[in-house]
């Protein structure tokens, strides 16, 4: 039998995704100045002299594009500011958690639910409050409305209502969003 390969512990590296300075090899590019102002087609060589004088770097930013387009700037901080729009978009997308009572729940209970609720939210993340409801417990609906409208009331200063309490099978749901 042959033997295992080992994976490694280590992430490999990753690929550079942009082409800086001597790495671009076309010979023209569309390029952008530093303040953003279009400059137009240029030899790379050219490109590659304004930018050193500039003290920034040729970024390529736009490789499909013909002429590919090149800006001038910063590249350390052009990656830093990337990066930092990568965890700001990751961070946007909220995940939506759930939060379950009954009709019947006790205060206490509906106090600890509301507690973790309150935590979701301040997390950014959205919460979508569920009343279930079990046999005979279909007649009472306005009940488990009460209790939603409680939480609601409770999570005030913190959530804003997204969407109103509606039915769906047998589970009445609300969803709460941070303000």
């Amino acid at each position: 039998m042959p033997p295992r390969k080992r994976r490694s512990r280590f992430a490999p590296p990753e690929r550079e995704r942009y082409r800086v300075n001597n790495r671009i090899r076309i010979k023209e590019v569309f390029l952008i100045g530093p303040e953003g102002d279009q400059i137009g087609p240029t030899p790379t060589t050219e490109a590659l002299k304004l930018a050193r004088e500039a003290g920034m770097d040729l970024v390529e930013v736009a490789p499909n594009s013909r002429p590919p387009v090149c800006k001038i700037i910063d590249y350390g901080r052009f990656k830093y500011e990337q990066k930092k729009k990568q965890t700001r978009s990751r961070s946007a997308s909220s995940i939506l958690k759930e939060i379950r009572v009954r009709p019947k729940i006790d205060t206490h209970d509906l106090e600890i639910k509301v507690r973790k609720a309150r935590e979701f939210l301040e997390a950014g993340h959205k919460v979508q409050v569920t009343c279930l409801f079990r046999g005979r417990e279909m007649a009472y609906q306005y009940l488990g409305k009460e209790v939603l409208i409680k939480v609601v009331e409770l999570l005030e200063d913190l959530a804003k209502l997204e969407r109103q309490p509606r039915m769906e099978g047998r589970r009445m749901n609300l969803l709460l969003g941070k303000r």
